[in-house]
């Protein structure tokens, strides 16, 4: 240190602290010796605490606020020093800064599996992450358990000690909970609240106080996930299964009623598309059924007719859509149908195999009177 820092140091009366990071909570004010003249101007700017330490001990703290720095408004340091009658200028004392705003989206995860006890499932492995917001309230016990006599502090030579305390206080709460496996994704907010509250006298015990936490994904394991995944897609092929069906019918009666319009066409397409998927669906139900050793005979097949409405093919449709026209009048037994096998177009009361099918079907109901 030369002479001319060695005077610059000594007449320095401004002390403040202009935070241009965005993570760092404790900033140490540096100057030569430590020294500060008497009078000196101290600015503390919104969203910060001034501490000032004599000798290692804590003395003085300010709030956000402009002072000029004599005994009357260092009564701790100027006991410390014993300045009854004031004090020769410059004095001696280390000045921390410390970030009272909040660090948001501080982000945390397990960093191996982790198991709960499933009612449906059993032992389960799970990974969770999520984030959280800390802020500092009490600067002195912060300075004291977390700072110590370092200069700067972020938020990344803490991050390690928080997230061990989370992760520790998450999976006990996961325990806790009883919430079942499939149910966690609805259940977010209330975890997380519940971990929150756990935490809370965790963190307190830093000075720290953690304002959100949000967990953002907890996820299963990847086989367990394709079979609950498997699981989801034929209940929703099933439920299309009868939502086609309706479909179909719809689109006939459309086509029935407008033999010339292009939307009849259209409703048409739309119905040998929902058909195709049907079908579909009843070729992974088959290839269902054979994976599962039984001994009971094959299942029939299944029937499925082509039918010409106002000289255009349709279809090919199972058994019942076939009953869901022919009970609304779409189809008659003068309606020409088709099928693999067939030598040609028969009407459909000359095939045998629609005789139960319009034996099955109620006539129309009579007009009303």
């Amino acid at each position: 240190m030369g002479l001319f820092d060695k005077l610059k140091g000594e007449i320095i009366d401004v002390i403040e602290w202009l935070d241009s990071s965005s993570d760092t909570i404790a900033y140490r004010f540096e100057r030569y010796g430590n020294e500060i003249k008497n009078g000196a101007q101290l600015t503390v700017r919104e969203s910060q605490v001034a501490v000032f330490i004599n000798e290692g001990k804590i003395a003085d703290v300010f709030p956000p606020g402009r002072y000029e720095l004599t005994t009357q408004n260092l009564p701790i340091l100027t006991t410390l020093n014993a300045w009854m009658h004031g004090f020769n200028s410059p004095f001696k004392a280390e000045v921390y800064f410390i970030n009272t705003k909040r660090f948001t989206n501080q982000k945390w995860g397990t960093p191996n599996v982790f198991y709960v006890r499933d009612a449906d499932f059993g032992r389960v492995s799970l990974r969770a992450f999520g984030a959280y917001t800390m802020k500092v309230v009490d600067p002195v016990k912060f300075i004291k358990e977390v700072l110590g006599t370092s200069g700067d502090f972020t938020t990344d030579e803490i991050a390690g000690e928080m997230r061990n305390l989370i992760v520790t206080q998450f999976i006990d709460a996961v325990g806790e909970s009883g919430i079942p496996l499939l149910d966690m994704a609805q259940n977010y907010k209330d975890i997380s609240e519940f971990c929150q509250k756990k935490l809370a006298e965790e963190f307190k015990e830093y000075g720290l106080e953690i304002t959100k936490f949000l967990v953002s994904s907890i996820s299963l394991p990847e086989k367990l996930q394709e079979k609950l995944d498997e699981g989801t897609g034929m209940n929703m092929l099933g439920d299309m299964n009868k939502y086609s069906q309706m479909k179909a019918a719809d689109a006939m009666e459309g086509a029935a009623k407008n033999p010339g319009a292009g939307g009849g066409m259209e409703g048409m397409m739309g119905m040998a598309m929902m058909q195709q998927m049907m079908n579909q669906n009843q070729m992974m139900q088959n290839q269902q059924q054979q994976k599962t050793p039984q001994n009971a005979p094959p299942p029939p097949p299944v029937i499925q007719y082509f039918v010409s409405v106002n000289g255009q093919q349709q279809g090919p449709f199972n058994t019942e859509v076939l009953k869901q026209m022919i009970a609304q009048g779409q189809l008659t037994k003068k309606t020409f149908v088709w099928k693999q096998g067939m030598s040609g177009w028969l009407a459909a009361g000359e095939v045998p195999e629609f005789t139960g099918l319009f034996g099955s079907t109620p006539p129309p109901p009579p007009p009303p009177m």
